[in-house]
């Protein structure tokens, strides 16, 4: 017995071992964002800090931006990245956790320029279009296209955001192209300097309709610096989505804590966006996790208040898988009762058909012989009905199968002694 007890406690510790195994998430978390001392890389740094909370180590890899962090992401190098609208990544290489804020599109130029603020008319310009790897310089050969500027007309440099600023300020440039978070510390140094300011830019509902990832949105007067006023009138720019994007196999409750992480840094309201527009659960050309969406959606469960993150997500991941499973088993479950009572009454009306067979048998002409084997047969029936193990509740049928059979016992005695 003590073996027993022995092999079924060590059965049951094996057992708990293993969930808890699948249940715990891994403790660490490679997130690509860009370079140093930009946008995402300062982002990235705000979700290594919520998610040390929870003892994650979240690893930042410095990249030139979104096209490395696409690279990456496809080959399964790192768990997460942030993503511009416009890049894409192979099927089944990626999800998205969802937008996270506007990247707004920025022409910088000499507070003396003279250049048009239609862009299909710039020529012989020196232009920088973000690094070589960035989601800049993807954004500019798609909005190039969109206006229909040819490549040629122009001198486009890879240069990274600080080195555009520095060698616009130092007269080395004509336009700097900037696609980033209007929180970015370089932004901060461009637009202190008097020596450069924002180039509007005309039709850009026209330019939108040609980029299909790009939205609009407004810059409030002043609202980038007051001291000098940055913009001087409410501009409209083009603006792209950030998102976030994992790796498919991302474990549940680090997708879990990623998401919460996001709602915390980005459901407030900024220079482009109200109060609760982000996160927004969509994916920019690529699908979106279920269980972010859930959470961006419906918020966190009762679960998240009561229970460690990494269970909470299981137990929300279970409700999920088992809801289906219930809606199909809610009907059987109904008609179970009925097919154990069937199974129940069947077992006696089995014999109902020989019981029938006996009492169809007996006659005013069985000779003594016939009468006394029916007389063992029905005996026989009467013992297999006893024998029955039937609940309280089933045994009124066998009771009126055995009444039956003490009729047709009683008949055939009767007919027994009219025969002597």
């Amino acid at each position: 017995m003590r073996i027993w007890i022995a092999l079924t406690t060590l059965t049951v510790a094996l057992c708990i071992a293993l969930v808890v195994s699948v249940l715990l998430p891994p403790k660490t978390l490679s997130l690509a964002a860009g370079a140093r001392g930009g946008a995402y890389a300062l982002m990235a740094e705000r979700y290594r800090d919520i998610l040390a909370r929870d003892d994650i180590d979240v690893q930042i890899l410095y990249t030139n931006g979104s096209v490395d962090n696409a690279e990456l992401l496809t080959l399964g190098a790192v768990d997460a990245a942030f993503l511009q609208a416009g890049i894409t990544v192979p099927p089944g290489k990626a999800e998205a956790i969802g937008g996270l804020f506007y990247e707004p599109m920025l022409f910088l130029v000499r507070s003396d320029h003279q250049l048009p603020s239609n862009p299909a008319l710039w020529r012989d310009l020196q232009i920088s279009r973000g690094a070589l790897g960035s989601g800049t310089a993807a954004a500019f050969a798609d909005f190039r296209e969109a206006v229909g500027l040819p490549e040629a007309d122009n001198k486009e440099l890879e240069l990274g955001a600080a080195q555009s600023i520095f060698a616009l300020q130092a007269g080395g440039l004509d336009m700097a192209f900037l696609v980033s978070s209007i929180e970015a510390p370089y932004l901060s140094q461009a637009f202190n300097s008097d020596e450069i300011t924002l180039l509007p830019l005309s039709y850009t509902q026209a330019i939108a309709r040609h980029m299909e990832y790009a939205d609009i949105v407004d810059i409030p007067v002043g609202a980038i610096a007051l001291d000098p006023v940055q913009p001087t009138e409410t501009q409209h720019v083009l603006a792209l989505k950030a998102q976030m994007a994992i790796d498919p196999k991302l474990h549940p409750a680090l997708v879990n804590r990623l998401t919460m992480a996001a709602k915390e840094l980005h459901a407030g309201r900024d220079i482009l966006s109200e109060r609760g527009a982000f996160p927004v659960a969509e994916g920019i050309g690529m699908p979106e996790n279920n269980v972010a969406r859930q959470l961006i959606e419906t918020g966190p469960s009762t679960w998240h208040n009561l229970l460690p993150y990494w269970m909470a997500a299981q137990v929300n991941r279970l409700f999920l898988l088992i809801l289906p499973i219930l809606f199909l088993l809610l009907p059987l479950l109904r008609i179970a009762p009925m097919i154990y009572s069937y199974f129940r009454g069947w077992q006696v009306w089995k014999h109902y058909s020989h019981i029938r067979e006996i009492e169809a048998k007996v006659s005013d002409s069985s000779s003594a012989k016939d009468l006394k084997r029916l007389a063992k047969a029905l005996d026989s029936v009467d013992r297999k009905i006893s024998q029955l193990r039937l609940p309280p509740a089933y045994r009124q049928t066998a009771y009126h199968a055995r009444m039956h059979i003490d009729l047709v016992r009683k008949r055939i005695g009767q007919l027994r002694v009219d025969a002597k």
